[in-house]
C-alpha cells in the first residue's frame, strides 16, 4: 500500500485586542500597520482587522501551516509589533488559535 503526502492543514489565528484608554489611535496604527506586509508573507492566506462598536480589535488570520505562521511570527515586524503592544493594550489579548477542519478554497 502506498500514501501520498498530504498538505498541511491551514491554520488561524484570531482574537480581540482591548485598548488602554486613550490608546485607541495608537493600537490602530499598530495593527493597520500590520496588515498589508502580512498578506505579503509566505503562507497568507487571510488576514484582516477589524474595529468594534464597543472599541475593541478582532484580528483574523489564516496561514497555509503551522510553519508558515512561524516563519511570520519570526520577522521583525511582529518582533517590533509585538514590543510596542503592551504600551497600547489594555490586559491581555484574547486570542484564539486553530486547526482548519474545513477545506480551505484552492488549497489541495
Amino acid at each position: 500500500m502506498t500514501t501520498t503526502p498530504t498538505a498541511p492543514a491551514p491554520v488561524s489565528l484570531y482574537g480581540f485586542l482591548t485598548p488602554k484608554p486613550g490608546h485607541a489611535d495608537e493600537l490602530r496604527k499598530l495593527l493597520t500597520d500590520l496588515v498589508e506586509p502580512s498578506r505579503g508573507h509566505e503562507g497568507s492566506l487571510q488576514y484582516h482587522l477589524h474595529e468594534q462598536e464597543d472599541g475593541r480589535f478582532f484580528l483574523y488570520e489564516v496561514w497555509r501551516s503551522q510553519e508558515d505562521l512561524d516563519r511570520h511570527n519570526a520577522t521583525p515586524l511582529l518582533r517590533t509589533f509585538m514590543s510596542a503592544l503592551p504600551e497600547h493594550l489594555e490586559g491581555a489579548p484574547e486570542a484564539y488559535f486553530g486547526i482548519m477542519r474545513s477545506p480551505y478554497p484552492g488549497l489541495t
